[in-house]
């Protein structure tokens, strides 16, 4: 058993004293160029400081123009929190009020302030246990969200009765927290911190172990404070970052859609400078370079070595087709743990298989989570450690596959090599041998059938109802005669195509101007010609000459797939998605082919 000490106020995090920790000589930027592209700025938005308001107060939060969490319940969230303080769950459903008369039952409910860097008050709630018996403890920063600590009143009020002291706080610039937004820079690292030693000081007796846990914004602040605080022992990361940079710039490209939803649904928060800057530079195509140093300080990628330094248990959980955060950044963090790790896949987008657990109802992965927490802070013996480090919901039996671990770069895979197309079809082929001196054209600056999605975050949510967006592959292939789009489609399935990892591309094209962008999508194409994404990825050159042959080496965000029997593979190519910014000239014209010495070719792990 450990007891843990109370850091005086001076020995806290500050800014300008305690900044991230970044190994020396690491490069900022694990791709090997940033975009230079043309977007509208985005509307300045207000800055300053919110009045404070009184611990007791609690009215519905503010609402916000757009939510990265469509599904959560604003009001059923208040009511429950309201019940949580007053004693009386009368209104509340049967379920929601045996959860509140457990929660009161374990543990003493009050809220108040935390007082965070530069003495900013930060709005929390506290579940405390008034038995001098030794327990773990757990700090939840909140989500991007005006509804602060309250998206968690439920499941801190679960966690409390299973035992631990919960703390759960409003991040600072957001809702009822004085401050500015620091997009988990210094100073929400210094709050976090502060966070933890208010817990501490409230505890009725020995504290065993500590815990961070935390959706979205509150999962990338949990990772940073991990990483930084030699007393938190594990963190559950749910639907969080590891590479901020990657979730701005994916392969040279601006991520134009994530960065202004992230804009969009800060709503009345007040961002600080640094990160308005940061944000609106993406959008307006300014200091790519400044933007990404930002964003490293800010990637819990970056603090590797001290995760594994001191083998702190993570889990992360996230979502395949991930529109915010993609998938392969968070992936990428996961592979270089080395201590204890757990990573849970999901069919949907962001928090989407989060928010039904933080209503209360059924969720695999906070059951996943609590688990988590219970063996590597309280020693449960339940068997999580044993499940294996993965476990992969499949598109779209929705089965779930426990592994050992991800699939290896370059294990089991299929190469597929692009050859020329047949019109008036359209589509050109992936065949099992190379072909040489063909060529694809695509326009540049017009739309086509071919996009990620329709609405970053909800279309994810329309994917865990069964409905994933539909493709049209005959106007895809349309699209592809008239070279708007181009488009290579493979054999039919002789049985069930297992794709289980990232694919890859490797593909050649002839670009007239300097400055070139194009985004490539792996599809599943049923025999009736409807398709469905299995995942897709962009890719912008912005340094070479006009009329150069640029090789481009992608990496396709990775997916656990499963294309029916019968059923083709069809890669299709196209210059513009309203997803992503990009670099090319309009009416400009890219010219896709395969040289002899370097053929063109996608290559799709199996399993």
């Amino acid at each position: 058993m450990r007891r843990y000490w109370v850091l005086p106020a001076h020995a806290a995090a500050a800014p300008g004293t305690a900044p991230h920790r970044i190994a020396s000589g690491a490069d900022p930027r694990r791709r090997p160029r940033t975009t230079t592209l043309h977007a509208p700025r985005h509307a300045t938005r207000r800055r300053g400081r919110s009045a404070v308001h009184p611990a007791a107060a609690h009215p519905a939060a503010p609402a916000e123009s757009h939510s990265l969490y469509p599904e959560l319940d604003a009001t059923a969230l208040t009511a429950f929190a309201t019940a949580l303080e007053s004693g009386d769950p009368a209104g509340l459903p049967p379920a929601r009020a045996a959860d509140v008369r457990a929660a009161r039952a374990a543990a003493a409910f009050s809220r108040g302030k935390v007082t965070g860097a530069c003495g900013d008050l930060l709005d929390a709630a506290l579940w405390r246990h008034t038995g001098p018996g030794p327990r773990a403890v757990v700090v939840m920063p909140s989500p991007w969200t005006a509804l602060g600590w309250t998206a968690y009143a439920v499941q801190a009020a679960a966690l409390a009765a299973r035992g631990y002291d919960v703390l759960a706080y409003t991040v600072r610039g957001f809702g009822r927290s004085d401050g500015q937004a620091d997009f988990a820079g210094p100073l929400d690292v210094a709050d976090g911190r502060r966070a933890l030693e208010h817990l501490l000081e409230r505890a009725a007796g020995p504290v065993t172990r500590i815990g961070f846990l935390g959706v979205s914004y509150g999962a990338g602040i949990g990772l940073l404070v991990a990483a930084h605080d030699p007393r938190v022992d594990a963190v559950a990361a749910l639907s969080a970052w590891g590479d901020l940079g990657e979730v701005l710039y994916e392969n040279s490209t601006r991520r134009a859609a994530a960065v202004q939803a992230l804009l969009a649904s800060a709503g009345r928060a007040r961002l600080s400078p640094e990160t308005e800057r940061a944000l609106e530079d993406v959008l307006a195509d300014r200091d790519p370079e400044g933007t990404l140093r930002w964003a490293q300080q800010r990637s819990p990628s970056a603090h590797v070595k001290e995760f594994n330094r001191r083998r702190v248990a993570v889990f992360l959980a996230h979502a395949w087709h991930e529109t915010l955060f993609p998938a392969n950044q968070t992936l990428g963090l996961f592979g270089e743990l080395t201590g204890p790790k757990r990573l849970d896949l999901s069919v949907g987008d962001h928090c989407g298989p989060e928010s039904a657990g933080l209503l209360g109802l059924p969720s695999p992965v906070w059951t996943d989570a609590h688990r988590w927490l219970d063996h590597h802070l309280c020693g449960a013996a339940n068997g999580v450690e044993e499940e294996g480090e993965v476990r992969s919901e499949v598109m779209w039996s929705r089965a779930l596959e426990p592994s050992a671990t991800l699939p290896a770069p370059g294990g089991n895979v299929r190469r597929l090599y692009l050859t020329g197309g047949a019109p008036p079809a359209g589509f050109g082929g992936l065949a099992g041998e190379p072909e040489h001196g063909w060529a694809a054209g695509v326009l540049c600056g017009v739309d086509t059938p071919a996009a990620a999605a329709d609405a970053v975050v909800r279309s994810g949510y329309a994917e865990m109802a069964g409905l994933p967006k539909p493709y049209p592959g005959g106007e895809i292939g349309a699209a592809a005669a008239a070279a708007v789009t181009a488009a290579w489609a493979g054999d039919p399935a002789e049985e069930t195509l297992r794709v289980r990892g990232v694919p890859r591309l490797r593909v050649t094209y002839r670009a007239a101007n300097s400055g070139s962008t194009f985004v490539a999508y792996l599809l599943d194409l049923a025999p009736d010609g409807s398709a469905r994404l299995i995942t897709h990825a962009p890719f912008s050159d912005l340094h070479s000459p006009p009329d150069s042959l640029i090789g481009a080496d992608i990496d396709l965000q990775a997916a656990a797939y499963d294309v029916p029997r019968g059923h083709r593979l069809l890669l299709v190519a196209a210059a513009r998605d309203p997803f992503y910014g990009d670099a090319n000239l309009p009416r400009a014209t890219l010219a896709f082919t395969s040289p002899e010495p370097t053929p063109s070719y996608l290559e799709v792990p199996v399993g």
